[in-house]
């Protein structure tokens, strides 16, 4: 079916979505508890490995999703956005999708510059470091991130408070699309 005459994101759409929200909570809660254990004990490692993992996940699932996208579409808004919340919408997408990329990317060039390990799970065999260690290139590496991430969280706030807002206050289908 078309994405014209579907009413919502196609099954798999919808999984990717979701699996996603689920990865990125999931990243922001290891990386936020990573604290409560002390520098180089087990439950730390275990936040800090389990915080790159999901990372990759979602950079693996990012460019997946893009490829869904594109074949499938987005079913349209009903009734249709204005031209000027279209806009809004658009560019809060591809932030979305740039953040999905971007911060994976930053998180593994911090580890390798860093000399961070990042092991295959359940096994002590690392992934193999693209980039040489740099103290000095990890820390501002790791500051942008980390800044990003931060900013991150006011991003994804806006997109929920938007699904919520068509969804109560302007009753359109912007988020049953996607449920």
């Amino acid at each position: 079916m078309v994405a014209e005459t579907r009413p919502c994101y196609t099954p798999l759409q919808r999984r990717l979505h979701w699996l996603m929200a689920l990865l990125i909570l999931a990243a922001y809660l290891l990386i936020e508890q990573r604290g409560y254990f002390p520098r180089g004990s087990g439950g730390r490692v275990v936040m800090m490995q389990g915080h790159f993992w999901a990372g990759i996940a979602i950079l693996v699932l990012a460019f997946w999703r893009i490829f869904t996208r594109l074949r499938n579409g987005a079913p349209p808004i009903t009734p249709p956005l204005g031209h000027w919340t279209a806009f809004i919408a658009k560019a809060m997408h591809l932030s979305l999708y740039a953040f999905f990329i971007v911060m994976p990317l930053l998180g593994l060039a911090t580890a390798w510059t860093d000399g961070k390990a990042i092991l295959i799970p359940f096994t002590d065999i690392a992934l193999p470091a693209l980039l040489a260690p740099n103290k000095e290139v990890a820390h501002s590496l790791e500051d942008l991130h980390g800044a990003i991430g931060h900013a991150f969280y006011w991003v994804i706030g806006v997109h929920i408070l938007a699904a919520l807002w068509h969804h109560w206050v302007k009753r359109d289908d912007t988020l049953r699309r996607m449920v």
